[in-house]
């Protein structure tokens, strides 16, 4: 044994500063702030990003048009579909597209290039925030301190949207009103339901269907119009 350290001894091997990962660097490595496996699985998950956006950004919009007051029949107060909030802060101004923003704005500084131009909305500006960070992504790993922080957070932002697209946070189908279709004289009036998942509202028992956000707000109308003419035979008959 030695009665002294050795530099051998004494030398700490570089090791990977994304969060939660820590791995010793190859000798091919030295002089990266962040492993080649992370590199990858970040690239991946910047991949995915734009086709997950694209899916929750739909649901959010079939939310946005839907109706929260009084639509329903039978004095039910249902939405069409269920309001998922977390998905609205993703797809609007504050997220995915900001948060994007936010590190490509920190690398850009890094490296001495001019700030972003305006990307547009967010459904626009997504791919091309996507587009930079996966071109520039080498660099980071290689010359960028901070670009653990920077994985970290873009793991977390697919997580986040994953969870959401897959449904795992999403509650179970809900009732969506009494089906208005005609049958015979009169209207189905079977219980509807909708889930966030599907752009497909369909009756089971009469088979009619609503698939678009216009033909939502047409079963809406419809609805309405049911439950109007409802309210007026009860009136007339109590007359």
């Amino acid at each position: 044994m030695h009665d002294h350290p050795t530099q051998l001894d004494e030398y700490a091997w570089p090791t990977c500063v994304t969060p939660g990962c820590g791995r010793q660097l190859w000798v091919n490595e030295t002089g990266r702030w962040s492993c080649r496996p992370c590199q990858d699985a970040t690239s991946k998950r910047l991949a995915e990003l734009p086709g997950l956006f694209r899916q929750l950004d739909t649901t959010a919009a079939l939310m946005r048009g839907a109706s929260t007051q009084g639509g329903g029949m039978g004095g039910t107060k249902t939405p069409p579909i269920p309001p998922r909030l977390e998905v609205l802060a993703l797809v609007g101004p504050g997220g995915v597209a900001a948060r994007l923003s936010a590190i490509e704005d920190a690398w850009r500084q890094t490296l001495g290039w001019t700030v972003a131009p305006w990307r547009g909305s967010p459904q626009q500006a997504v791919p091309k925030h996507v587009d930079f960070l996966i071109n520039n992504l080498p660099w980071a790993c290689d010359r960028y301190e901070p670009v653990g922080q920077d994985i970290a957070e873009l793991r977390k932002l697919h997580g986040e949207m994953t969870a959401l697209a897959s449904g795992e946070k999403r509650p179970g189908r809900v009732p969506t009103g009494l089906c208005p279709a005609p049958v015979g004289d009169g209207y189905c009036g079977s219980q509807l339901t909708a889930s966030t998942n599907s752009h497909r509202i369909r009756c089971k028992t009469c088979g009619a269907a609503w698939e678009t956000l216009g033909e939502w707000r047409t079963l809406r109308a419809a609805q309405e119009a049911v439950e109007d003419e409802r309210r007026a035979r009860e009136l007339e008959a109590a007359a």
